[in-house]
């Protein structure tokens, strides 16, 4: 069963004035996902950190949130398991009031050659990133509140083809794909949603299993001559989950630093 952790500034019921807007955040405990948890906080959200299975690092950013005055929840989920997906946009509701709000952040990569890729390993990257997008997704479209924004994660690998990304790219075209079809399936709501599709960016899903002269080459690819950083992204996130983001919709948003 998920598991929840501790929160504080509970919404009122029924003080629709006093209540904050809300977002989900899947892998919400490192990275790209942490970040935007701290900068929607930051822009006024509460929020709701999902996470697979770091309990440590999930308290640690919900307890950045709150020690700064905030508000926040984790909540322990596997997206790609529908009953605790559901649990997890429930706990949104009972806790704040609803769902404004969905970044799926979440994510899982493996690198080898295609001629090499041990298919249970192909299996595992598919589970997570496509069955996982679907199921958030889902959620999504039954439960964000008319006005809300849903972003997706892509990866800017689709169009640059590098080598051995093979399993992690065809996954975040599945999600390309089916972000652009819901973004569809929602008029009439005035609901948006869009992919963000980072180049290098500096996380630990990135960094792991790469050498120096492997990250100081890629970091070298942008005009902008560094890898991105979490925070980078971010950024995005928040401007499209903002009324300022709003006209953006149905779109693949490549934060890259200009690589072509």
């Amino acid at each position: 069963m998920p598991h929840q952790e501790a929160m504080s500034g509970r919404a009122r019921p029924g003080d629709q004035a006093d209540r904050p807007r809300v977002a989900v955040v899947t892998g919400g405990s490192r990275g790209i996902g942490r970040a935007a948890v701290s900068r929607l906080a930051a822009d006024g959200f509460a929020v709701v950190a999902g996470y697979a299975g770091n309990r440590d690092l999930a308290e640690g950013a919900v307890k950045d949130v709150t020690d700064a005055g905030g508000q926040a929840l984790a909540v322990q989920a596997d997206v790609a398991d529908e009953e605790q997906v559901a649990a997890l946009f429930d706990a949104a509701a009972s806790e704040f009031g609803g769902v404004d709000v969905v970044v799926h952040a979440a994510g899982r990569m493996y690198l080898s050659p295609v001629a090499d890729l041990d298919l249970t390993e192909l299996d595992a990257v598919h589970r997570t990133n496509i069955r996982g997008s679907f199921v958030v997704a889902q959620q999504s479209a039954r439960k964000i509140r008319d006005g809300g924004a849903v972003i997706t994660f892509s990866t800017s690998v689709v169009g640059l083809a590098f080598p051995s990304y093979g399993a992690y790219a065809a996954s975040k075209g599945a999600v390309e794909a089916l972000t652009m079809i819901l973004a569809r399936e929602l008029r009439g709501r005035n609901v948006t949603v869009n992919t963000v599709a980072p180049g290098p960016t500096g996380t630990d899903l990135f960094l792991e299993g790469k050498d120096e002269e492997t990250i100081a080459r890629l970091a070298a690819q942008p005009p902008l001559e560094r890898l991105g950083t979490p925070a980078d992204i971010a950024d995005v996130v928040a401007f499209l989950a903002s009324p300022a983001g709003h006209w953006v919709n149905g779109q693949v948003l490549r934060a890259n630093g200009g690589i072509i």
